[in-house]
């Protein structure tokens, strides 16, 4: 009696225990092949190691079940192809940075980061909670795609220089690596933006054919070696102020999966999405440490009147981001919505209390 009394027990335990966790199928599944592509070189500090670790988690926490195949940029395809070889069917998803593609629709800069925008935390809490996530399925749908958060890089630098940006003019001419809607920005200030994968930046910043680029933050910087050719470090980057990147798939084959799959590559995808912004938040201080006292890098921080000149020409390039269409236009009342309403809560939270605390302790 005792014993099947214990049995039962466990078994009602047990059932409880899965309501409330990942629970596996209790069927056992014919094991998918997940095929990804990515923007990312392999081994790539950062970014690179962020979206393997990503697609080896999807197989860990299917317990096998999702078997992820993982190119980096130029094993499968280029860079910059990721998006259209997800989209033909030919690989089942891709993981990078949304803004690359902005020439297929500038809508999907948003999901990314665009001028002035939003912080990780506010960026996140817009796609998740205040309608961001639906419209990037209605973007990508038109493009036969579903995409998740699968990461951000946090609040950018500015950006590395061969010379000092002491006004906005002396971003005339300039020749500088920088994508999204802040190349635009930057081009509006009679700079050339050039847009490059990240596996191409060095060579051309050292050979001159670039005078400039941006690129993440003092972890993934460090390991790009751009203080060999440019000394000057500026802050803040007005650009990407929380860079989110995806995980975007077929969406055909999206909707080929079992609830619990689906379920699967959500989990993983919003793990790694938290992941790697802790990883650059733990990390950042301590490299940008040594890139100045090891390297010579010089800090340097934008001045109002350029940075006013960067909030001139971004109203400028939203105007005619809007006029492309209709769905732009919802996107962007949306994200400048969010903006506003989740923005003026930070400046009285998080904003404030930092400010606070850093002159109490003097950091």
């Amino acid at each position: 009696m005792e014993r099947r009394k214990f049995l039962k027990g466990a078994a009602l335990g047990g059932a409880a225990a899965a309501a409330g966790g990942l629970a596996a199928p209790a069927v056992a599944q014919a094991r998918k092949t997940m095929t990804i592509v990515s923007t990312w070189p392999r081994d790539f500090p950062g970014l690179g190691i962020s979206a393997q670790r990503l697609a080896q988690r999807i197989t860990d926490l299917s317990e096998g079940r999702i078997v992820t195949e993982y190119f980096a940029a130029g094993e499968r395809v280029g860079a910059f192809d990721s998006f259209d070889e997800v989209a033909s069917g030919n690989a089942q998803a891709y993981i990078g940075a949304d803004y690359y593609w902005k020439g297929k629709h500038p809508a999907l800069a948003y999901f990314t980061a665009v001028p002035f925008g939003m912080t990780y935390t506010e960026h996140t809490a817009w796609m998740k909670y205040a309608g961001g996530n639906e419209l990037m399925d209605k973007v990508k749908g038109e493009f036969g795609l579903k995409g998740l958060l699968a990461g951000n890089t946090g609040c950018q630098m500015g950006g590395w220089f061969n010379k000092e940006i002491e006004t906005a003019d002396d971003l005339k001419g300039l020749k500088m690596r920088i994508p999204g809607l802040g190349g635009d920005v930057m081009a509006k200030l009679g700079a050339s933006p050039v847009s490059l994968p990240g596996g191409q930046i060095y060579e051309n910043l050292v050979s001159g054919a670039i005078e400039a680029t941006e690129w993440v933050g003092p972890y993934n910087d460090y390991f790009m070696k751009f203080y060999e050719a440019a000394k000057y470090y500026y802050y803040p980057g007005m650009h990407e102020p929380g860079a989110a990147l995806s995980l975007t798939m077929n969406a055909s084959w999206w909707g080929s999966l079992t609830d619990w799959e689906r379920q699967v590559i959500t989990a993983a995808a919003y793990e790694e999405h938290a992941n790697s912004m802790d990883e650059v938040n733990a990390l950042n201080g301590e490299y940008l440490s040594k890139m100045i006292n090891e390297n010579g890098v010089v800090l340097k921080e934008f001045s109002d009147e350029i940075y006013e000149s960067f909030a001139e020409a971004a109203a400028e390039v939203f105007e005619e981001t809007r006029a492309h269409s209709e769905l732009t236009r919802e996107v962007d009342d949306s994200f400048q919505k969010a903006l506003r309403e989740i923005g003026a809560w930070m400046k009285i939270s998080d904003v404030a209390y930092s400010q606070k605390r850093n002159r109490a302790l003097g950091i």
